[in-house]
C-alpha cells in the first residue's frame, strides 16, 4: 500500500479497478462521482452558519421528518451528479418517496445507488459531525433501464458501500469488499487523500453507544445487556463506557476506528418503533457491508442485517453494529430473554 498523504483516491480506486480486467471503467467513476458529491457537500457545511443553509425547508419528507436545507442541498447534488452521469439506473434516498429512475434523454447504466444523504442533519446547527451514507448495487433488472427491484437487494449482494463523514475534517471511508480504506480530504488541493488504509475494528471494544433516553421502550433482553456492559467488561474489569454523539456516522466512526458497540434496537410492541428506527437500504445495509469488511458484525438483535431481505424501500430495522465478539454478546442476551419468554 502507498504512503499515507500522497495517494489519492482516484489513483487508489484505479489500482483496484486493475485487478478486474475486465473492467470498463463505469465503477471507478461512479465512486468517483459520490466522492464529487461528497465534496460539494462537505463546502456548504462548512459554511453553515455563515450562509442561509441553516434551518427547514418547511416540507416532510416520507419519514415524517422535517427537512433541514441541508438535507435538500445535499441531496439534490447527489441525485443531480448521479442521475446524469450515466452510469446509474436508479437511485433511491431517505428524502425521496419512491426510487428515482433515469429517464431520457440520460443513459441508464449498470448499477443502483441508494443513499442518505445528509445523515445527522438535525445536529448541524451545534456543529456536530454529520455524514453522507452510500450503497451500490449492481443492476438484476432485465429491462433496457432501472426498476425497483435493482434497490430492493440483500446487502450481501452490495458491491460498495461508504461514507463521508463531515466534521473537524472531511472524511470518506469505503469498501468495495477488500479491506475498508479512509481518505481524508485536503481542502488545499481539494483532494481525497489516503489516511486509513486497511481499516479493521478490534474484536472487542469498550465503549456502547445509544440513546439511553429510550430505556423505557427496551425489550427486556436489551435493559439486560446494557445494566451489563454498565457493571463489568470481562477482559479489563471495568465498566463499558458511554459514548453518544447522535449522529449514526459519527458513532459508526468511532467505533470502527476504536472498537465497540452502536445500538439502535427496536422497542417494545405498545411503542411506534417496534421494528426500529434505521433505514435498511440506506443506513443499516451499508455501514453492516462496510464493518464486515473490517472484521466487525451488524445484527437486528438475531439476524446478520446483511442477510435481511428488503420488502420496500423505507423498511425499518433495529440495528445492532460494531465489534464482533460485542455485538453477538448482544444477540445471546436476546436470545436468553426470548428462551425464558416461551
Amino acid at each position: 500500500m502507498p504512503g499515507k498523504g500522497t495517494w489519492t483516491i482516484e489513483r487508489h480506486f484505479m489500482l483496484q479497478e486493475k485487478s478486474h480486467p475486465e473492467a470498463k471503467g463505469e465503477f471507478t467513476q461512479l465512486l468517483m462521482d459520490i466522492a464529487l458529491a461528497g465534496k460539494i457537500i462537505s463546502r456548504e457545511v462548512n459554511k453553515a452558519g455563515l450562509v442561509e443553509i441553516l434551518g427547514l425547508t418547511g416540507e416532510i419528507n416520507i419519514q415524517g421528518e422535517q427537512v433541514q436545507k441541508l438535507d435538500d442541498f445535499a441531496n439534490k447534488t447527489l441525485i443531480s451528479i448521479l442521475d446524469r452521469s450515466g452510469r446509474v439506473c436508479m437511485l433511491g434516498t431517505e428524502e425521496n418517496t419512491e426510487a428515482i429512475k433515469i429517464l431520457p434523454p440520460y443513459t441508464s447504466g449498470h448499477y443502483a445507488v441508494s443513499m442518505d444523504p445528509l445523515d445527522g442533519s438535525s445536529n448541524i446547527d451545534v456543529n456536530v459531525s454529520v455524514g453522507t451514507i452510500f450503497s451500490i448495487h449492481r443492476k438484476v433488472s432485465k429491462g433496457p433501464r432501472g426498476e425497483e427491484a435493482d434497490l430492493l437487494q440483500t446487502g450481501r449482494k452490495q458491491l460498495a458501500a461508504g461514507y463521508i463523514i463531515y466534521g473537524s475534517s472531511t472524511m470518506m471511508v469505503y469498501t468495495t469488499g477488500n479491506g475498508v480504506h479512509g481518505f481524508t480530504l485536503d481542502p488545499s488541493v481539494g483532494e481525497f487523500l489516503l489516511s486509513h488504509p486497511d481499516i479493521r475494528i478490534p474484536k472487542r471494544g469498550n465503549t456502547y453507544s445509544v440513546n439511553e433516553g429510550n430505556y423505557l421502550f427496551w425489550s427486556e433482553g436489551t435493559k439486560r445487556y446494557i445494566k451489563y456492559l454498565k457493571e463489568m467488561d470481562n477482559q479489563s474489569g471495568r465498566p463499558y463506557t458511554s459514548r453518544y454523539i447522535g449522529s449514526l456516522v459519527s458513532d459508526f466512526h468511532r467505533n470502527l476506528l476504536h472498537g465497540g458497540i452502536f445500538l439502535y434496537p427496536s422497542d417494545q410492541k405498545d411503542h411506534k418503533r417496534p421494528h426500529g428506527k434505521l433505514r435498511l437500504l440506506y443506513e443499516a445495509a451499508p455501514m453492516a457491508y462496510i464493518v464486515d469488511r473490517a472484521g466487525g458484525y451488524a445484527s437486528d438483535g438475531k439476524k446478520n442485517i446483511l442477510d435481511l431481505e428488503p420488502k420496500e424501500l423505507h423498511q425499518r430495522t433495529p440495528l445492532i453494529v460494531g465489534s464482533y465478539e460485542d455485538v453477538k454478546e448482544y444477540e445471546e442476551f436476546i436470545a436468553e430473554y426470548d428462551k425464558e419468554k416461551k
